[in-house]
């Protein structure tokens, strides 16, 4: 059976990569077995005060940001966000939990958490800040998380200690560079030849995947 492989970026405190993980779970349902999903992060919201300042203003840009994400998020249903969202709570960084997640990644692959960890982490830590208004640049707040997701933590702190986690995440980073990454949420099919970046539908990516599994030869490039 031919699997396609897609390499997906996103940022933890971006909305549409908190909407899109519906969609990646619908293709992950709808084509099992059939591809393979190589999760990696972006910086999108490294610096967080910067790019609320920059983007939206310096005097009344968080207020400002929480009403779009609200009004973003009213358009589909099937997710939550907290009404309070960048108001009460202003995680600093989103790279504090990228590289929590990394080091989840890392122990799972190691067989020191339970298969799967590292994606119930991910879902986790974004529902706790888009659905629970919680500090996730916190360490203390993703040590909950974990435990709450069945990540053994004491597992997970030493591959941040002694740097593998943070050279996993300076690989993300360094690769979405190379494979100039727009944004987050970016699927990456055909070894780079389709990238779909943003807000996109579930029926485009299943094109995409569909039009990978008819012609798999990645020397010949899709009509799609």
């Amino acid at each position: 059976m031919e699997t396609v492989p897609i390499v997906y970026f996103s940022d933890v405190l971006c909305v549409w990569a908190y909407i899109a993980q519906l969609r990646v779970d619908a293709i992950k349902t709808a084509f099992a077995g059939q591809v393979r999903f190589d999760n990696r992060f972006c910086s999108v919201f490294g610096d967080t005060a910067r790019k609320i300042a920059t983007s939206w203003g310096d005097a009344d840009g968080y207020a400002r940001f929480n009403a779009h994400l609200r009004h973003s998020a009213e358009k589909f249903p099937e997710v939550r966000v907290h009404p309070q969202i960048w108001l009460t709570v202003r995680p600093a960084s989103s790279m504090a939990a990228h590289l929590f997640l990394k080091a989840t990644h890392l122990a799972e692959a190691a067989g020191h958490c339970p298969a799967g960890s590292a994606d119930a982490m991910t879902r986790a830590t974004r529902k706790a800040f888009f659905e629970e208004a919680r500090d996730i640049a916190q360490r203390g707040v993703l040590h909950a998380i974990a435990r709450d997701a069945g990540a053994d933590v004491a597992a997970i702190e030493p591959l941040i200690d002694d740097g593998r986690a943070f050279a996993a995440l300076a690989s993300d980073y360094q690769d979405a560079d190379a494979m100039r990454i727009q944004g987050s949420p970016s699927f990456v099919l055909n070894e780079g030849r389709q990238k779909l970046y943003g807000n996109v539908g579930f029926r485009i990516i299943e094109a995409n995947i569909q039009e990978l599994l008819r012609t798999p030869h990645p020397d010949q490039a899709s009509w799609c």
